[in-house]
């Protein structure tokens, strides 16, 4: 694991690669590359998990020179890989010695063969073209920029903002607004492109082009199982998944919440190693019902886990949230990512890999905007349009969600009002523009997963798991994580796994109403009935109250701010109705948070951003 920058006729310094160092401070390295006229350069911040010798140091090239890589990420497959090449004297026992040489002998279409996390730029010296690409759900992000005679791309924003002038996208500040994220390609930075979740960019050096195909995106058919089969085989390859994923040369943890899934990849971590699991927690210093210490801690003890928590409070929100939005770099709507700094800021202090319950829902089903759609089947399409009115009416979040879109026939109009944090009308209202970008990033992924032979359920199921997760969730959890030098896995995102998963009927995920039916019901077969009955919680924050507490404060300054653009970009009476909406009891703490992380992201940027 690692950060990655390089360029193309763009220079960069050893100061530039260092702005990545919190990715990979074990080791550093900048390989040039002459290529007839052109200049190519490799940069490479290393974190040594596997093959701690220099022989698993990048940038690293094949034997006769002609291919290069840098890797961010693993390949947990990569011994397989390996097996079918033994043509190659090895140097070493790394996954990019294996990739490297793998891709060289055949081609960067056998990155369909790589399970793993990964965004990694192999060079052809011969055919003079550059290929970057992100592993099918986006776990590790990559970003680039094209200008006029070069090409650059890294880990993270920051190295690129330092080369280069920037300017706010404002269409994408209307699509955030919308969705609480922006989905790839889309960044606030105009210049500053996202590779897209599954896709391979090629970059010809020699005509300064860029071609972008997906590489990596697949659903699978449909298959016959009986239900008993069917968990029978989903526990033989959730056990495959996480002994996969224990893939390393250094200690290993596991980030163990309160709930099922983290629990899961838990029990089998600990009965496939050789050494004890740490496990950790974060919780807080109100008793609510984000609150999960002492399930955590109740689920660690069954497990045999060394297990580590952390308190914190609102004061710690407040005093976090603007350095998380810049270590994140781009504004979320997510108010998890508050916690997960401080469970990462303690976990840093004892390993540097840890393996995580996330990905569960989305495949599973275990959201209750996939169950709507089944619901909204049974009923008349007017009855459901003459309940629109009457959306706004409802505190309850879920059923303001099922009434503001469920009358909508069409497919990617639906999901989209169902993802919606801040209706057209809202948006309108606090920033004069209109949002024209999420219909068609949504319509993208649907035509690009051919949706119209799923259930619509399945449909949001298979979106939400390569755009959704991929660029907000799964961000925050990478930006946050190698922030503090941590690796972090997610076993239930393994692409064997997920395949199985999604070759399933329908009503194996979604059962009389239950998300994560399969998942569930395994459980129960190595986990007690006090851990798979628990209620969910999700990776939850108590800021709903806190909103009418001291965090408040936070929005109080900022729509009093005069020296950053957020006043001349937001009304800010219609930032304090969202306020005293949410005093009202009418929950709006996801778009306070959101409203914030823009503010503080303007702050940052102030400097750059016109």
């Amino acid at each position: 694991m690692c950060g990655i920058l390089g360029s193309v006729n763009i220079n960069f310094s050893e100061d530039v690669l260092n702005l990545i160092k919190h990715r990979g401070p074990d080791f550093s390295q900048i390989c040039n590359y002459k290529l007839g006229d052109n200049k190519v350069l490799f940069g490479h911040r290393r974190l040594s998990i596997v093959d701690l010798t220099a022989a698993g140091n990048q940038p690293m090239e094949t034997k006769d020179g002609n291919y290069s890589i840098i890797l961010n990420g693993e390949i947990y497959n990569h011994e397989d890989l390996r097996k079918t090449i033994n043509d190659i004297n090895f140097k070493g026992h790394s996954d990019t010695e294996t990739i490297l040489n793998y891709i060289a002998k055949n081609g960067i279409q056998s990155v369909k063969d790589f399970n793993g996390i990964f965004a990694f730029c192999f060079l052809d010296k011969q055919e003079q073209k550059i290929y970057l690409v992100r592993d099918p759900f986006g776990v590790k992000p990559v970003y680039y920029y094209k200008s006029d005679n070069g090409f650059l791309f890294s880990s993270e924003i920051r190295p690129i903002k330092s080369l280069i002038d920037t300017s706010l996208d404002k269409d994408s500040l209307s699509e955030l607004l919308k969705l609480r994220f922006n989905p790839s390609d889309d960044t606030l930075y105009m210049e500053i492109k996202k590779l897209l979740p599954g896709h391979c960019l090629t970059y010809d050096i020699k005509k300064n082009s860029i071609e972008l195909k997906p590489l990596l995106v697949s659903q699978p058919n449909k298959k016959e199982f009986s239900f008993n089969q069917a968990v029978n085989q989903y526990g033989d390859l959730f056990e495959k998944a996480v002994k996969r994923q224990l893939m390393s040369d250094v200690e290993l943890g596991v980030l163990l919440s309160g709930g099922i899934d983290s629990a899961l990849v838990t029990y089998f971590a600990v009965r496939n190693s050789a050494t004890k699991i740490k496990s950790f927690t974060v919780g807080f210093d109100n008793k609510d019902e984000s609150n999960e210490l002492d399930d955590a801690r109740e689920s660690a003890s069954i497990l045999n886990t060394l297990h580590h928590e952390i308190v914190i409070g609102q004061n710690d929100f407040i005093n976090a949230f603007e350095k998380i939005v810049q270590i994140v770099e781009e504004p979320l709507g997510t108010t998890s990512s508050i916690p997960m700094y401080y469970l990462n800021q303690k976990v840093s202090k004892h390993v540097k890999v840890v393996l995580t319950g996330q990905g569960a829902d989305e495949p599973l089903g275990g959201y209750p905007r996939y169950r709507s759609e089944i619901i909204r089947n049974n009923f008349p399409n007017f009855v459901l349009e003459g309940l629109k009115p009457f959306s706004s009416f409802f505190k309850n979040e879920k059923i303001r969600r099922f009434l503001y879109s469920s009358y909508e026939t069409d497919l990617v109009k639906r999901f989209e009002k169902t993802y919606s944090l801040f209706t057209e009308e809202d948006i309108y209202k606090l920033t004069g523009t209109n949002d024209s970008r999420s219909r068609k990033r949504i319509n993208y992924f649907c035509q690009l997963l051919n949706v119209n032979k799923l259930t619509a359920a399945e449909a949001m199921m298979a979106v939400d798991l390569r755009m959704n997760l991929a660029d907000d969730l799964l961000l925050y959890t990478d930006k946050i994580s190698m922030n503090f030098a941590i690796e972090t896995r997610v076993p239930i995102l393994d692409l064997e796994l997920v395949e199985f998963i999604q070759s399933l009927p329908l009503k194996y995920k979604i059962n009389n109403g239950n998300g994560k039916f399969i998942h569930k019901e395994f459980a129960k077969s190595v986990l007690p009935e006090k851990i798979v009955k628990r209620k969910k919680k999700g990776f939850l924050s108590p800021t709903k109250e806190w909103f009418n507490q001291g965090l408040s404060n936070l929005i109080y300054s900022a729509v009093n701010d005069d020296y950053t653009q957020f006043n001349r970009l937001f009304d800010k009476d219609e930032v304090m109705k969202v306020l005293e909406k949410h005093k009202k009891g009418y929950n709006q703490e996801k778009q306070l948070f959101l409203l914030l992380s823009i503010y503080f992201w303007l702050k940052n940027n102030r400097n750059q951003i016109f």
